[in-house]
C-alpha cells in the first residue's frame, strides 16, 4: 500500500510514507506537534488512500525517520520549511496532477496549514482538523488544567533549554503528556483521556519518542497561525470539536470564518474525537470536501460557510451528513 521515500528540506533529509493513488489527487500529511508520521496520520492517511487518492505523510526534521540534529527539536520556521519541500516533493510523483494537491494536519500542525495554504494559492485545498488557531489562548486555558508550581517549573526548564541550546548542550525534554502537577506540554483532561487512545493505541507505535525539546513547547506558546486565514485563497475546511480542551475550538472557528473560501465543520467532543468515536464522521466530511475541490469542478464555497456534523440517519447518503448553513454578517 505504501513505501519510504524521501526528500531534501533545507540542508535535512526528511523521510515520509508515499501512498501511491489512482486519480491524480494528492494529500500531503503531518503529525501533530512532535507526533510522528506514523501515529499522526497512519488512520486517516489510509481511508484517503482507499478513495483513491495519493498520500505524502513526512516526518518533521528532527522527529522520526527524519533527519537532522538535536533530536526532538521542533522550530516552526524549519516545519514550515519542511512543507514547502513536501509540496515540491509531491508535485514530482508521477502519478500525481500538480494541480490535484491539497494539505492536511492536526493540533499545532494543523495551525500551521492556515500558514501554508495563505504561502500557496496553487493548492486545490486544505484541511485544519481540530487545529491550534491561537498558542497564547490556548496556553491560558491550560494553565486552568497545570498546578502553578508545576507551570513555574515548565517555564524554568524551557528558558534553561534555550539559553543551553546556545552553548550546545542536549535539548531538556518534556512529555507531550502528563497528569496535573508534572512537568508536560499538555495536561488538559481530552490529552489525558484520549490522546493515547486515539495516537497509540495499545502501544502500537512503540518506536514514536512521545517527548520534545523544552524550548520548542515554551515558543508555541506564542504562536498564532490563525491570523493567515483571510490571506487563504484556496478551500479550506476548519474541522473542530466543541469540547477541545488542548487547541480550542473558538479560535479556529473564527479563523475559518475569515477566509475567502473556509467551511468550518463542527463536532462534539475533545480535541482526539477524530481519532476515536468521531472518526466516521470526520474523515467522511473530510473525503467529501476533497472530492469536490480536487476531483470536480465545484464552485468555490461561500464566506464563512459553516457545517455542522450531527447523528446520520441510516437511509441518508454520506453526502447528506452535512447541514449547510450560511453564516450571517
Amino acid at each position: 500500500m505504501r513505501e519510504k521515500v524521501r526528500f531534501v528540506s533545507g540542508d535535512v533529509e526528511c523521510v515520509a510514507w508515499h501512498y501511491p493513488g489512482t486519480n491524480g489527487g494528492c494529500v500531503v500529511m503531518a503529525g501533530g506537534f512532535a507526533v510522528t508520521k506514523e501515529p499522526g496520520t497512519d488512520k486517516f492517511a489510509e481511508r484517503f488512500h482507499q478513495a483513491g487518492f495519493s498520500v505524502l505523510a513526512f516526518d518533521y526534521r528532527h522527529l522520526g525517520e527524519s533527519g537532522g540534529q538535536p533530536r526532538q527539536v521542533a522550530r516552526v520556521r524549519e516545519q514550515l520549511a519542511d512543507w514547502q519541500a513536501a509540496i515540491a516533493f509531491a508535485a514530482t510523483l508521477p502519478e500525481v496532477d500538480p494541480a490535484k494537491i491539497a494539505v492536511w494536519a492536526f493540533s499545532l500542525s494543523g495551525g500551521y496549514i492556515f500558514q501554508v495554504a495563505a504561502r500557496n494559492p496553487h493548492l486545490a485545498a486544505a484541511i485544519a482538523q481540530t487545529p491550534n488557531a491561537d498558542g497564547p489562548a490556548a496556553s491560558r486555558n491550560a494553565i486552568r488544567y497545570q498546578k502553578p508550581l508545576a507551570m513555574l517549573r515548565f517555564t524554568a526548564r524551557g528558558i534553561l533549554d534555550a539559553i543551553g541550546s546556545l552553548v550546545g548542550r542536549r535539548p531538556l525534554l518534556v512529555p507531550l503528556v502528563g497528569q496535573p502537577g508534572t512537568v508536560a506540554l499538555l495536561t488538559t483532561p481530552d490529552a489525558i483521556s484520549g490522546g493515547d487512545l486515539a495516537l497509540n493505541p495499545d502501544n502500537k507505535y512503540s518506536d514514536w519518542q512521545q517527548e520534545v525539546a523544552a524550548r520548542s513547547a515554551l515558543r508555541v506558546t506564542l504562536y498564532r497561525p490563525g491570523r493567515f486565514a483571510s490571506r487563504v485563497q484556496v478551500p479550506l475546511m476548519v474541522l473542530v470539536c466543541d469540547q477541545d480542551k488542548s487547541a480550542l475550538a473558538e479560535p479556529a472557528a473564527i479563523a475559518a470564518q475569515r477566509a475567502p473560501h473556509g467551511e468550518l465543520v463542527r463536532l462534539p467532543g475533545g480535541h482526539y474525537e477524530p481519532f476515536l468515536t468521531a472518526h466516521q464522521e470526520a474523515v467522511e466530511a473530510e473525503l467529501a470536501f476533497l472530492h469536490r475541490h480536487l476531483l470536480e469542478d465545484k464552485p468555490l464555497p461561500a464566506v464563512g460557510q459553516e457545517l455542522f456534523l450531527g447523528v446520520r440517519p441510516p437511509e441518508v447518503d454520506v453526502n447528506d451528513i452535512i447541514i449547510r448553513l450560511t453564516a450571517q454578517g
